[in-house]
């Protein structure tokens, strides 16, 4: 049993992602014991899983040890474990291994993949959410290639350079993009019996347009990007069936079966299974996707000592509309928790209902090629591109991972090399 210390104030935060880690930091060296509690021991920047699973990069160039991020905070405890259950009334959090007494309590555990009602589909078509994911994905995309090598028979040889991706928002956009560049650049020459650049990557859409979250003329653009380097968008289509090589897809009143070996998908998500735990323990209302309604404070409005933050948090802006599942939105909640923390302990008045600032969004197509809609100005082409890779350069938490970053991109720009082009796992 983890033993807690009650000396002090005790802040309790679940996640060490964007929100989590950032609330850590804006708490350090206040007079509270802080104990950050991560299923993982390292920090993720999710914004590059999809290049991870691409080969662009390597899964340590996306992560970071928490212990070493936090390591100059005095006050702050790390723990590696799995929350798993909570009393509310007695503010007891238990995780898998122990328990952990707070007086304050952040939950930023995050979202999972939404199969909406069709669990069996995560097996066919994983989704990108984790290192785990990542190289799983990578796995499949390479092995495809791999095994059309040394299929003679047409058909199925068709069905193994056939990638489908389900979900046109940012993730299923920067995926698509970047499979067309494996196929057509990356793995160019390194085959005798097949021509990658034959791969059809296909992109499905339930909604009327992809990137359905951002303004039409970006993605219009988007869709004209990615229609100009071989990919085939539709969308109004809603995939309806799954099977072991095959995706169904329903567009309008008919069907339509896809042979294709590779399905990827990038079309939802849903809560944490902690969102029904605090819905079970502390009476917190959740929305459909399992997210936790939240107060103006970011607490639960029956525990006012529970904060839920990030993806895990259901919040709506000044007009009604459900906040983002972005990084930036979980930052500045973890910073404005920790502003409502500290005026809580040295008594002072607590600030103003969050607002979130919003700087604005992009997506990356490819080479060259992205969309970002930055509230002041609009920008596409090879200028979104740039400022797409200085953002999330500078977004990345260690130095070390920015300048290993830095590096590899020059370097795939110059030799179009996706050096990271490993098969892990076997070849099941």
């Amino acid at each position: 049993m983890v033993q807690s210390m009650e000396t002090r104030h005790r802040v309790v935060i679940v996640g060490g992602g964007f929100g989590g880690l950032r609330a850590a930091r804006a708490l350090a060296r206040l007079p509270a014991e802080l104990t950050l509690v991560d299923r993982r021991n390292f920090h993720l920047f999710q914004p590059l899983l999809y290049q991870v699973a691409t080969g662009a990069l390597s899964p340590a160039n996306i992560a970071a040890p928490i212990r070493s991020l936090l390591k100059r905070e005095k006050n702050v405890r790390v723990l590696l474990g799995e929350a798993t259950a909570l009393d509310a009334k007695k503010r007891v959090l238990f995780l898998s291994d122990g328990e952990l007494a707070y007086d304050t309590l952040v939950v930023a555990a995050g979202v999972r993949h939404h199969y909406f009602g069709h669990e069996e589909w995560e097996t066919l078509a994983p989704g990108l959410k984790t290192l785990e994911d990542a190289t799983e994905i990578r796995r499949r995309i390479l092995l495809a290639f791999e095994t059309a090598e040394r299929e003679s028979d047409p058909a199925r040889r068709r069905a193994l350079l056939t990638f489908a991706i389900i979900g046109g928002g940012p993730t299923g956009v920067e995926l698509a993009g970047a499979l067309t560049e494996i196929a057509r650049h990356t793995l160019r020459g390194n085959f005798r019996a097949i021509d990658p650049s034959e791969a059809r990557v296909l992109l499905f859409e339930a909604a009327e347009r992809i990137l359905p979250g951002y303004a039409p003329d970006l993605a219009a653009k988007a869709a004209q990007a990615l229609t100009r380097i071989g990919v085939a968008v539709r969308t109004s289509s809603l995939v309806t069936g799954l099977s072991e090589g095959s995706v169904t897809i329903r567009q309008g009143g008919s069907e339509e079966t896809f042979p294709a070996r590779t399905v990827l998908w990038a079309a939802g998500v849903k809560g944490s299974p902690l969102g029904g735990t605090l819905a079970a323990s502390a009476g917190a209302e959740l929305d459909r996707a399992g997210r936790v309604l939240v107060g103006p404070d970011l607490a639960l409005p029956s525990h006012p000592e529970i904060f839920v933050i990030g993806d895990l948090a259901a919040l709506h802006d000044a007009r009604g509309r459900p906040l983002p599942g972005v990084a930036q939105v979980a930052m500045q909640q973890g910073h404005y928790v920790a502003r409502v923390v500290r005026a809580r302990l040295s008594g002072a008045p607590p600030p103003p209902p969050f607002r979130y600032v919003d700087f604005g969004s992009m997506a990356t197509i490819g080479r060259g090629a992205a969309v970002a809609d930055l509230r002041i100005v609009r920008i596409s082409g090879m200028l979104a591109w740039l400022a797409w890779l200085f953002l999330h350069l500078m977004y990345i938490v260690q130095f070390a991972n920015r300048l290993l970053v830095f590096i590899q991109w020059a370097w795939s720009y110059v030799t179009w090399n996706r050096s990271a082009r490993l098969i892990t796992g076997g070849r099941r």
